[in-house]
């Protein structure tokens, strides 16, 4: 697979991320887009990571920058649960676990093909300092070790108010469960 956009993608990309950019300034208070763009034309696989982000509806943004590492940090803001990345279970294993009824493919499949991170539970809690995101569905986060070990994995959502953090059998699936992603340019 070519990790690389062509000269108009990424100019239509780049269209795309400055209007969000534009329109959330409250997500990058005292950020300069000209910068981020200036990063961003001279990574084109980190580029190439954010149209994927961008192509299953996970509407990439700003939400920070990392000073030690000189790195700009994009997070999925879509409303919801990004749809292109629903309905998978957690992980390999438990893709493989299941004798019937296979989802395309697992969260952490399809994050590691689309060059991005799966958020953290602590990484949500931030992005819902920046609105209100999964009122109606839930993403899937960064699972601990021994959590998996014994076979779950833990998603958000966002409810009365509350951020909650549940478990579920890390080889389940649902239609209103996708997972959120981290990129660091």
């Amino acid at each position: 697979m070519n990790k690389v956009l062509s000269a108009q993608e990424s100019e239509e990309l780049l269209k795309v991320l400055k209007t969000r950019f534009e329109k959330h300034m409250d997500r990058h208070k005292g950020m300069d887009w000209s910068k981020i763009q200036a990063k961003l034309e001279s990574n084109p696989k980190k580029l190439w990571s954010l149209d994927e982000m961008e192509s299953t509806d996970g509407e990439p943004d700003v939400v920070g920058y990392d000073k030690q590492t000189d790195e700009y940090i994009f997070y999925d803001c879509s409303a919801e649960s990004p749809k292109g990345r629903r309905s998978l279970c957690y992980d390999r294993d438990a893709l493989n676990s299941r004798k019937e009824h296979k989802p395309a493919s697992s969260v952490l499949d399809r994050a590691e093909e689309m060059g991005i991170e799966l958020l953290t539970e602590e990484q949500y809690r931030e992005l819902q300092k920046l609105g209100k995101f999964d009122l109606k569905t839930s993403s899937w986060v960064q699972t601990p070790a021994d959590i998996r070990k014994l076979g779950g994995a833990i998603f958000c959502d966002n409810r009365f108010g509350t951020i909650f953090t549940y478990c579920n059998g890390a080889e389940s699936y649902y239609a209103a469960r996708g997972f959120r992603g981290a990129l660091r340019v």
